[in-house]
């Protein structure tokens, strides 16, 4: 219906009757006529009468009084004024005036209390007139959406109007104001209605002027408003460009004083201005209903108390640093992605949840990264990653997750440099982490007991006291004129320190400068000169550099010297591909040795050389099939053999490459399996390397990194590699699979592998039944046979057959098959079936993944009778067994575990057949370095066997015997077997934990008066010295969790741990009777932050045990169901206090494994970005279901208000990101019972990072501010 400006209206103009009677008399008129109220319709009218046929001020007054009284939508009025008066602003000026004064009083006027089609209405009209959504290029989704950019272009356009009429012109990131543009071309007093005559009126003159610096005042009073403030931080967190153009226009004013000269009171509006607009990125919902919610969410940004107290010891905050290091250096399981990665992620993420410094974070690292390295002491001994990987850790991946901080900084820059404004628009911080990591490196000097360097590296760290003594007297005598610069002489190589060796790896990775040298304390006084007549160690790396040929002694002195410099590792590189036969696996030994070892600044650069080094370039010009990879057969052996070590191996772990080293090896499997070795390719007088031993190498390599388990070869590299692209590998792969699943059919010889089979059981049985036959249990290394088995005739060897590795492999379960068959008859006695299967892994090393693998199978099939380990048909475990258990029950006592462990009593010691034949096998075995990656897949294998009911001890027992200086190590593993048998030791080892970091429940004063102790949660060493060593408790779950089958029980455990403990610690800290406070806040403030600890401990246990696995159930299962169980309790004893601090810890526990998992950061990696949007939705409709009514809890309401509140709080403040992941509708159900709380501005928090589709919901909610 077409809404006609009545005639009496007109009239009644004309007599200047009062302006409510005509707002008065038009609401009565609209109902009858069929239209809404606010009437869009009744708004485009009047409008388009005032501008401006008639331009009367009561006409103004009535559009006032029409707002107010909701006749019309001010939103909808001002965008149709917006439109036409600022274009003529300089031929109106008295319009332009009383614009700007309803400007002021209804900008932030909204009321969303409307009928449907009248909103659509004003949405469309909105949209036409301000053409918002050609200039913000999305399109307007609702009314609250369409406010919000109604608001910013007011803001942008009056700004860009008085820029204008100043005379200003500049070049913004977006483009200018439509109502700006409009005069582009005009002169300033011509209208665009083409109005040419000139106004000479100086009142008018007066009033355009003063309408400029009135615009900037109005804009000054609007942005005080929090409205105001909420509507612009949803441009900035969803249009940041558009938002940098608002900051751009504000400096540009801020930059022309002339303007504002004479006008004092007009620069203030613009420096308040210009405040206002600078809150809004920085601002921070203030959480004024709940003043404990408020206190539990910001806990650490004013607190001392949960800040780290560095001086008296370690603070709980900075635990999941200690436990992630100490769990990656564990050689049971390779990290796939880089530690480097994930200590970075966790750096942010532990500094925004500690509400931290970058001082405070740097420091805590360090000191975390130094306990690891002074843990490793007095080591255990065994096959295991020792000091080089904790060394590692402290001097290169610390230092490069450091580096990955500094260059996100450095990222930030430039950008900030170059246009002046920025979305952080903090420009003072830039190099603030650099100078908060020197800051840190320097209070490390307060921390003496951690610095003390291991008797291995002390030489290390004089020399690196030495060097800086040294550049000091070089620096000095340059500045004194004394000749060139040299120094006046040696340095005595005394009183360096770990603090010495950190400050060289960050200097060579160019995190700090030399100037560090000049520290004040930071060269010892026992660095002293010596005369010029002492003797200099000439490097041997200088001599390699200077052309001079790799010699035996000089390899040797290479081999055990660390290089300095890339351009070193560089030319061994080259030589290792392109020098003569006999330089490249020197130069590839040499790369394997110190440099990489000990080579801690310059180290990832050695790791990336060896890892390039496994895939060697095809030549130019190499044509035809045979491989390239056999003409570096050599340099291949000499690089798998100096790789495959135990700590090289995690070093190379450590580093994150393992993906790309098993990508590496596949193709060399696949190559070298293939070659049907000749008669001097396989002798052991040989000094070439056998094609065995090079595929050997390979194979086991490969099997040692993948756990044993080709399903991660798929998700070995960030490239896909898959199995189908070798087929000698997949066929070994399936065939494997199909024998563990089932039993062998018999022999037979039509089948081209059973015919294998017959020849190598041949060679077997001739090499058993040749007199003087041996076991090869004297084992001495050579070129030729990796096994250190004795040198062999030409005979045997002829006897021995040529074929293709791959074949063989494929025979060995029916070689297995018939020869363990043949024992268990009696045709074949316990020692030539251990001799047989030696002579099996010394003619194939690679035979030993088969047999681990069939041996395995057999034991879970349960097929074959137990054999006596008498010590006459089988080896005896009787002379140590009964210690082993005593020492066994001992370090389970010592670590909090108190239940019955596997005994043999007095029975007879038995073993299955299968499990005695492999542990006889692996007794066979020396123990020397060469022999490291032999042991490297045995281990694993070992324990697992060892695992069954009564044959841990048995097996501990045997290699006791056989290795007196690993007992150690071997009865500590021993023990771990425990958590596979029991799952109330599970439990047990979890609350040992709690308790020897946050001190026992059980004792009154425990809670309240124990310092939080990383060292009594991970020890200060591995074994505490002893008769029988004791561990930490944390130390031996870190190193016993993979032996638990039911790893998800540990979320179960460990959530109710957290419960009680808040529990137990509220009541105690919050007791009226407490000695050691005086006041009520201060004690709830400890019980925070008591709570906090608890929190933080349960997550990083959960993280290590279970990662993604865990927090996924962790989310999805475990709490829900937590919430939704009944909880027997004692009556009386929780407080209302301590419900609320459950809340928190559980929630602040959900909230830091997912960010130890997933990240804070918005840029995720695709996978990680798609699962945790996937299961923190998950979570978030769980808990919206409930607030609906859904579901029906049975928790007490105060945990469950706490918990949501504090999980909002969290999300909002650590990891806003996440927000945007979650469904819009979940979003304003969790706003609503926010709201429903009175917690709107937490709930306002959560909406207005919810992304476009949550604005409107943001532009209704902020009504309810005043």
């Amino acid at each position: 219906m077409e809404f006609q400006f009545p005639v009496e209206l007109e009239e009644e103009l004309e007599r200047e009757a009062h302006p409510l009677a005509w707002a008065m008399k038009m609401g009565e008129g609209i109902g009858p006529r069929g239209l809404e109220m606010p009437s869009p319709e009744l708004a485009q009218l009047i409008v388009s009468h005032l501008c401006f046929r008639h331009n009367h001020p009561s006409l103004w007054k009535f559009l006032h009084h029409a707002m107010s009284s909701g006749l019309l939508s001010p939103i909808h009025v001002l965008s149709l004024l917006t439109s036409r008066v600022i274009p003529q602003r300089r031929s109106q000026p008295e319009a332009y005036r009383l614009y700007l004064e309803l400007l002021s009083r209804y900008a932030l006027s909204f009321d969303a209390s409307m009928t449907d089609s009248c909103k659509v209405k004003i949405i469309e009209s909105l949209d036409a007139e301000l053409q918002l959504s050609q200039t913000f290029g999305a399109q307007v989704l609702d009314l609250g959406h369409a406010f919000v950019l109604f608001f910013f272009s007011i803001v942008t356009s009056l700004i860009d109007s008085s820029l204008y009429d100043w005379g200003f012109r500049m070049t913004t990131v977006d483009k200018p104001s439509r109502a700006v543009a409009s005069m582009d071309h005009q002169h300033m007093d011509v209208d665009s209605s083409g109005n040419y005559q000139m106004e000479r009126n100086e009142h008018r003159q007066q009033m355009r002027q003063k309408n400029s610096f009135m615009a900037i005042e109005v804009l000054e009073r609007l942005t005080e408003s929090t409205k105001a403030i909420v509507l612009l931080r949803l441009v900035y967190l969803n249009m940041p460009e558009k938002f940098d153009g608002l900051l751009q226009r504000l400096q540009f004013l801020e930059g022309n004083n002339l303007a504002f000269s004479k006008s004092k009171s007009a620069r203030q509006f613009l420096a308040r201005l210009s405040g206002n607009i600078q809150k809004v990125p920085s601002l921070e919902y203030q959480l004024k209903k709940q003043q404990l919610i408020r206190m539990l969410v910001n806990l650490g940004s004013n607190n001392p108390v949960s800040r780290c107290n560095f001086g008296s010891g370690p603070s709980g905050c900075w635990v999941p640093f200690d436990i992630y290091m100490e769990s990656a250096v564990d050689g049971k399981q390779l990290l796939i992605k880089s530690a480097i990665v994930i200590l970075t992620e966790k750096i942010y993420t532990l500094k925004m949840f500690n509400r931290a410094s970058w001082q405070e974070t740097f420091l805590a690292l360090w000191l975390s990264a130094l306990r690891l390295v002074q843990r490793e002491r007095d080591p255990l001994e065994g096959p295991i990653p020792h000091l080089e990987a904790r060394l590692c850790v402290l001097l290169s991946i610390v230092p490069l997750a450091i580096a990955n901080v500094l260059e996100d900084e450095a990222k930030l820059h430039p950008s900030v440099q170059e246009s002046g404004y920025g979305n952080g628009m903090d420009r003072k911080g830039f190099g603030a982490r650099k100078l908060a990591l020197i800051s840190s490196l320097q209070l490390l000097g307060n921390f003496s007991g951690l610095l003390c360097p291991p008797a291995s590296i002390t030489t290390g760290a004089n020399n690196a006291a030495a060097k800086a003594a040294s550049f000091i007297s070089i620096s000095k005598n340059a500045k004194d004129g004394l000749g060139s610069g040299s120094p006046t002489g040696n340095f005595l190589n005394k009183g360096g320190n770990m603090m010495h060796l950190i400050v060289e790896a960050c200097i060579a990775r160019n995190l700090i400068d030399t100037s560090a040298y000049f520290w004040p304390g930071y060269v010892p006084s026992s660095v002293v000169s010596l005369p010029d007549t002492s003797p200099s160690q000439r490097s041997p790396w200088s001599t390699f550099m200077e052309g001079a040929p790799l010699t035996d002694s000089l390899i040797d002195l290479l081999f055990t010297t660390p290089a300095s410099s890339l351009a070193e590792i560089e030319r061994l590189y080259l030589i290792a591909l392109n020098g003569s036969l006999e330089e490249r696996p020197a130069a590839a030994k040499i790369l394997c040795g110190a440099s990489l070892s000990r080579g801690w600044n310059i180290q990832e650069h050695v790791v990336s050389f060896v890892v390039k080094l496994l895939s060697p370039p095809v030549p130019p010009g190499h044509t035809g099939p045979r491989s390239h990879l056999i003409d570096h057969m050599r340099m291949l052996s000499a690089i798998l053999f100096g790789a495959s070590s135990i700590d090289t191996v995690h070093i190379l772990s450590l580093h994150g490459v393992i993906p790309e080293v098993a990508a590496s090896l596949m193709p060399l499997c696949e190559t070298f399996g293939s070659l049907i070795p000749t008669s001097s390719n396989k002798s052991s007088t040989s000094d070439e390397p056998s094609i065995y031993m090079v595929f050997s190498s390979a194979f086991l390599f490969l099997l040692h990194e993948m756990g044993n388990s080709m399903k991660q070869l798929e998700l070995a590299s960030d490239k896909p590699i898959y199995i189908d692209y070798y087929p000698k590998l997949r066929a070994w792969y399936c065939q494997n699979r199909s024998c563990i699943a089932s039993t062998l059919p018999g022999l037979c010889g039509r089948n081209p592998v059973h015919q294998v089979a017959d020849k190598i059981l041949g060679m077997i049985y001739l090499k058993i039944t040749k007199p003087g036959a041996s076991s090869g249990n004297s084992l001495t290394p050579s070129s030729g046979n990796v096994c250190g088995s004795p040198v062999k005739s030409g005979e045997d060897a002829g006897q021995m057959p040529m074929l293709p590795a791959w074949e063989v492999l494929e025979a060995i379960p029916f070689i297995l098959e018939a020869i363990l068959t043949a024992c268990a008859h009696g045709r074949l006695s316990s020692k030539d079936l251990t001799t047989g299967l030696r002579d099996l892994v010394d003619f194939l090393p690679a035979s030993l993944a088969a047999i681990i693998s069939y041996l395995s199978a057999e034991v879970t099939r349960g097929i074959w009778k137990p054999v006596p380990m008498n010590g006459i048909d089988w080896p005896s475990p009787a002379a140590t067994l009964p210690s082993v258990e005593s020492e066994i029950k001992e370090i389970l006592a010592s670590v909090g575990v108190h239940v019955p462990i596997c005994s043999s009593g007095s029975s007879p010691l038995m073993l299955p057949l299968p499990v005695a034949a492999f542990v006889s096998l692996t007794l066979t075995f020396q123990l020397t370095k060469s022999l490291e990656y032999i042991h490297a897949v045995i281990g694993p294998a070992l324990e697992n066997c060892a695992s069954g009911y009564a044959w841990p001890t048995i097996i501990s027992s045997l290699w006791a015997q056989k290795v007196r200086r690993w007992h150690h190590f071997i009865v500590a593993s021993c023990s771990r077997s425990v958590f596979r048998q029991s799952k109330e030791a599970v439990a047990q080892i979890l609350r040992s934990c709690f308790t020897s970091f946050l001190g026992s429940l059980h004792n009154s004063n425990s809670l309240s008066t124990k310092q939080n102790n990383i060292n009594g949660l991970l020890g200060s060493q591995v074994l505490t010295p002893g008769v029988c060593p004791s561990l930490a408790p944390g130390f031996f779950y870190l190193r016993s969790y993979r032996m638990m089958p039911d790893i998800q029980r540990v979320n179960d455990v460990i959530i109710g741990l957290v419960s009680e403990y808040v529990q137990e610690s509220a009541a105690r800290w919050t007791s009226s009777d407490s000695p050691l406070l005086k006041s009520g806040q201060a004690s709830l403030s400890f019980a925070a932050v008591r709570a906090k600890e608890v929190a933080t401990l349960g997550a990083s246990l959960l993280c290590a045990s279970g990662g993604f696995q865990l927090v996924q159930e962790l989310y999805c299962e475990t709490v829900p169901t937590w919430f939704l169980s009944s909880k027997e309790e004692k009556p009386g004893r929780v407080s209302a206090v301590a419900r609320i601090l459950e809340g928190y810890a559980m929630s602040y526990m959900l909230m830091l494994s997912g960010s130890f998992v997933w990240g804070v950061e918005e840029k995720a990696r695709s996978c990680s970005f798609s699962r945790r949007g996937r299961i923190i939705g998950i979570h978030m409709d769980f808990l919206a279901r409930v607030l609906r009514g859904n579901i029906s809890l049975c928790c007490d309401p105060a945990t469950w208000k706490a918990y949501i509140s504090c999980l909002v709080g969290l999300i909002v403040s650590c990891a806003p990101a996440w927000i945007r992941q979650v469904k819009p509708e979940t979003l304003r159900t969790l706003a609503g019972g926010l709201k429903g709380w009175h917690e709107c501005e937490l709930a306002l928090s959560l909406l207005e990072r919810g992304g476009v589709s949550t604005i409107g919901s943001v532009a209704e909610l902020i009504n309810m501010f005043n």
